[in-house]
């Protein structure tokens, strides 16, 4: 093993920036805001987890959706922190299920009511086409789905584009109203 030495920082230090981020702006190709799964690991959890023990999870490590998975990781569909909210979870225990027995499949979106983008379709596009999409359906998150191997390919988040664009993305939750007649 390798002994390492502490070093004092007596001088003026600069901090390193990854080189893509720099320069970025709503014009910038909208791949350069994606969080690509064949990059980084999807955040998941098992469908059978406990609703409560979700959000608490969640919270404390600053996450606001992930991917519901079963016991054999088969994509089953997304949970987000709205999704957890004690609303919901009041709801369910009117319905006469037990706060501690109420599991992520109960409150999630399943795959059948997600819509997506093609991986095609965003790799010709602005990170302001997106971005206005996202503000157009009220979604914090928009899942990208690659056709050629019919997987989810990855993620845009309206939060990681705000934090990368150093402007802020407003994105109000439309009413249900208009989530209705918007699909039609």
């Amino acid at each position: 093993m390798k002994k390492l030495a502490l070093n004092p920082t007596d001088r003026n230090l600069g901090l390193a920036e990854p080189e893509r981020l720099t320069g970025l702006s709503r014009q910038s190709p909208a791949l350069e805001f994606f969080t690509d799964f064949t990059q980084v690991q999807p955040l998941v959890i098992e469908s059978s987890a406990s609703a409560v023990e979700a959000q608490r999870l969640m919270q404390q490590a600053h996450v606001r959706l992930k991917f519901v998975i079963d016991h054999d990781g088969a994509f089953l569909g997304i949970i987000s922190l709205d999704d957890l909210k004690d609303r919901k979870i009041v709801q369910k225990v009117s319905e006469g299920i037990g706060r501690n027995d109420i599991s992520v499949r109960d409150l999630m979106t399943p795959v059948k009511d997600l819509f997506t983008l093609d991986f095609g379709e965003v790799a010709d596009s602005s990170i302001s086409d997106v971005i206005e999409l996202l503000k157009d359906y009220g979604q914090q998150h928009i899942l990208v789905v690659d056709q050629h191997i019919n997987q989810v390919r990855g993620i845009f988040s309206a939060s990681d584009i705000s934090r990368k664009l150093h402007l802020p993305i407003d994105i109000q939750s439309t009413s249900n109203f208009f989530k209705v007649f918007a699909h039609m």
